[in-house]
This record gives C-alpha cells, structure tokens and sequence, in this order.
C-alpha cells in the first residue's frame, strides 16, 4: 500500500507528500468523519468541504490518473454528498482543458443543499449529464463518485441493479480510475465488498483515512491512497481511537541500541512451548525468529516425545522438555501455541503457563485450546501479567463463538472484542492485519503483501514478539514493532524476488533481522 498525505493548498493542490517521520496517521469511522463535518459546518468560519475536496481530487486526477496529458474523463455522480464532489471534479477538469463526460444517477431535488449548488455550478460552466454511460466512446480515465462512504450502513444490502450494472461496467473497461472518498462498493469501515466494488488505481479520501481502504478486501480496490485534509485539523475536532501503523510509527518502538557492556543476560530470554510430533518445525520457526531477532537466549520446550535426535539446524536453541522448561527461573516471557496440538499434555501447560507471572503470547493452538476450555478462557481473563494474542481469523472466530465470514466481515470490531474480552492485546492477521489494546485503541498495519500466505510465518511472527517483550518492551510495542517488522520483511523480499510468489517463512527471519539492524543503526534508513 502506497500513502500520501496532501492539503488543499490552492498552490499546488495535486502535490502530495508523506508523512513526517514520527508522525503518527489516525483513522476514522464514518461516523466520526459524520461528525467531524458537521463541527466543521458551525465553525465561525465554515470551510466549503465539497468545494475543497472536488478541487483536491481534480488536481490529483489531473496529475496522477491522466498525468496532464489532456484527453477525455469519464466522471460518475451518485444520488448523495459523494456526487456533489463529482460535480466538482468535473467542473475543474472542464477548467483544466479536459473533455467531460458527467453521468449522473440520482435527481437534483433528492440532493443536498450544497450538492445541488455543485450541479448547477456544473451545468452553469456549460457542463451536460447524462443518465447512462455512453457507448462507444472512449476515455482515457474515470472519476469514482457514486458512494463514497456512503453506503456503509448495515442497513443497506450492497449494490444491485442498475448501480451493480455501472461498477462492473467500469471495472470491465481496464482504465485508471480516481475514488473519491471510499472506491464506491467497499465498507468504508470493513473493508467488505457490498455486492460489487470499483477497483481503483487511486483513492482520494477526505479529512481522514478510513479502515475499509486498509484491511480485509479494502487493499484490492483502492490503489494508491492520499489523504486530504481539506484544511481541516480533524484531531482538533474529534480524538481518534484507531491510528496507522507505518515504518514512522514502527521506528519509535524499536529497542534501544546495545552498549558496549551488554552480554547475554542483557537481551532476555524466551522460552517457546509447542513442538508436539509433526509439527517440531512450528516451535523451531518460533525459536530461530526470536533469537535471531535478538532475544539472549532460547529455550525450546517441547512437548511430546523426547527431545534426543532432533536437528534444529539452530544448534544455539536449547532444547528441553516443557516440564525442564518451566522450571527455569531466568525467563522473560513465554511463546505457547506453535506446533503445540490439542491433546490433554497441551491443556496442561497452556494452563501452566496462564498461571504464570510471565509476559505471555498465545498462537495457534493455544488459542483453539482457550476456545475450546472455558476454564482456561477464564485463566487468560484474569491474568495479572501481559498477553498478547495473535489469531487468524478463523481463530479468532473459535475464541468469538462467530464465524470467520462474521469477522473478515467487521475485523475492527471483531479485534477490538477480543482485546477486551479477554483484557490482553490482541492482532487480528490477514490483510492489513488490526492489532488492539485492551483499552479500545487499535492499529491498522501498513506492511506485508500475499507472500505471507505461507506455513510457518505466523509462527515467526510469535517469535519476533517474543524477541521484542524479552528485549524490554512492553506488550503493546512488542505487538506493534513486530507486525510491522514481519510485513516489512515480506515487502523487501518481494522486491527482491519480483514477486511474492514462493516466499518462505524462514527468509522473513533474516530479512526481519536486517531492517532490525538497519533502523537502529543506520540513521539514513529513512
């Protein structure tokens, strides 16, 4: 996912650019985008929103989507506030010199006041509508704007008919297409796709990113994501409750460079239960990941047969039983669930290690075993000590008593109750991977491409956590830093590879270790 933020800066309005380092980037909800215009609209200076955000999205369409080369847009304006800022996208680019083709799907005497002020300003500038896409013509881009945010209400049923009709007919016609706001079709707070969705080469979303262009199918339609502010400082008006997890935010919670002095000692020690028979290389995966992320030492407990004659192909992993394992008094946390299988020698030391004082991150079965006992449900609420925990979503579906559809379809929602259900940190996997604390706030994460889709890199992920609590960080930066350091690590070695097509668990250790090393040492890795 590639993001911009820009401002309305009449100067150069299409210009974007990034966010400052350290600049943390908040999301919104629809509602409070709703509520944001509305203590905008009673300022003593009320700004013209829709005027601001069309002249945005024109200037981005004219230098991003056509590239300045003058030519023929197709723009779409739907029946509500998402069609008023295509009015005015179409007004501007008829300014600009290009030849618009506005069609229309609503009636002006269903419109807002400011909406039907935009249509008339349109028509007053010589602009026609039209109700239908012509055919037989030819455009060189198109201007998304028949819903925005609009249509996330769970009231509403999605596309059909005749709205379904033009969104498959644009996406049929492979030609770069601007949203505006939300690419119309996708829960602008979900992610899901409601019926059908435009598939978007760029989205311009206004005051505030949205989770939906982020997370679960959001990624797939939005293309490339800029931000505009319309002037507005939108933190000034509403605090938000969900941020951005990007490398500025990620970089701020990276341990601190190691002294002189330091020895083994220094870093911690991790302690990984799982590993049952078939499935050695999950507790394998997990304890290479947190010593080569940095933890001190690594204590392998695994559970089942005895240890003797297991190659690791770590020989500095320390192997144990798990019974050995929780006699150690030198651990800083534990890592349960890779590999860790479902039988009654399972259930023990998952309740071992719930009653614990130990920082503690729970994977794969770890969490269908809390799924499944109630009793061990109950442990995990009441724990003293941190934890953190790390479902897909069928997982997370199992610890929610849903289905996994119920929580691809709201994950925000859905990693949020978790947080607080079982009082502990939680990251919801996946596409734009959702981590929450248990006081609500929540992060959407930046990193990471298909190639993760693989065996083993949730597993690695547990180990980068584990690396990260043993090194001194508390559960929250733990979870954060990691999840975006593994998706990290997937972008480089996709670049590297050209594609995301074969990657494996094990590269994203190294790969993780190296961005590690380069942002805290390497000052220019900016």
């Amino acid at each position: 996912m590639i993001l911009h933020e820009k401002t309305d800066a009449p100067q150069a309005p299409g210009k974007p650019y990034r966010a400052a380092d350290g600049e943390s980037i908040p999301i919104y909800a629809t509602e409070a985008i709703r509520e944001i215009e509305a203590l905008a609209a009673a300022l003593p200076e009320s700004p013209a929103l829709m005027e601001r955000a069309g002249l945005a999205a024109a200037a981005l369409a004219r230098d991003r989507l056509l590239k300045g080369n003058k030519g023929r847009v197709l723009v779409l304006a739907g029946p509500g506030n998402n069609g008023g800022d295509a009015f005015v996208v179409a007004r501007h680019l008829r300014e600009f010199w290009y030849k618009v083709t506005l069609v229309f799907t609503g009636r002006r005497d269903a419109l807002s006041a400011d909406a039907q002020r935009m249509l008339d300003a349109w028509r007053a500038a010589g602009g026609e509508i039209l109700a239908e896409i012509p055919r037989n013509e030819d455009w060189d881009g198109i201007v998304d704007g028949l819903f925005g945010i609009g249509l996330d209400s769970s009231a509403h049923r999605g596309l059909e008919g005749r709205y379904a009709t033009l969104v498959d007919t644009v996406n049929r016609l492979r030609l770069p297409v601007l949203a505006l706001d939300v690419p119309s079709g996708l829960g602008s707070d979900t992610g899901q796709v409601r019926g059908t969705a435009i598939r978007a080469s760029l989205t311009a979303t206004f005051i505030g990113l949205k989770a939906g262009l982020l997370t679960h199918e959001g990624p797939g339609h939005c293309g490339e994501i800029f931000v505009c502010d319309l002037g507005l400082d939108a933190r000034a008006l509403k605090e938000p409750e969900s941020w951005l997890l990007n490398q500025a935010r990620a970089k701020r919670l990276l341990p601190p460079r190691r002294p002189a002095d330091s020895h083994k000692g220094t870093f911690g020690s991790v302690g990984i239960v799982g590993g049952a028979p078939g499935m050695r290389g999950a507790a394998i995966l997990a304890g290479t990941a947190a010593l080569k992320l940095g933890a001190g030492r690594v204590h392998l407990g695994l559970v089942g047969n005895p240890v003797p004659g297991i190659d690791t192909m770590q020989p500095e992993l320390m192997l144990r039983t798990v019974h050995e394992l929780f006699k150690l008094d030198s651990l800083s946390c534990l890592v349960v669930g890779p590999g860790l299988g479902m039988g009654a020698d399972a259930d023990f030391w998952l309740r071992c290690a719930l009653e614990s004082s130990l920082p503690l991150i729970l994977d794969a079965d770890a969490l269908n075993l809390v799924a499944a006992r109630s009793g061990l449900a109950r442990l995990l609420r009441e724990r003293a000590a941190a934890s953190i925990l790390t479902p897909h979503p069928a997982e997370a579906a199992r610890l929610l008593d849903t289905s996994t559809a119920a929580v691809q379809n709201d994950r925000m929602t859905a990693v949020r109750t978790l947080a607080q259900r079982f009082r502990c940190h939680a990251v919801l996997k996946g596409a734009g991977s959702v981590c929450a604390a248990p006081d609500g706030k929540r992060h959407v994460n930046a990193s990471g491409n298909p190639g993760l889709s693989t065996a083993g890199t949730g597993d690695v992920l547990s180990g980068i956590m584990g690396a990260l609590l043993a090194q001194g960080l508390d559960a929250e930066g733990a979870m954060l830093l990691a999840v975006y350091l593994h998706g990290a690590a997937a972008d480089m070695l996709r670049t590297r590879q050209g594609g995301p097509v074969g990657l494996t668990a094990s590269e994203i250790i190294d790969a993780a270790r190296t961005l590690l090393n380069r942002w805290t040492y390497d000052d220019r890795s900016a």
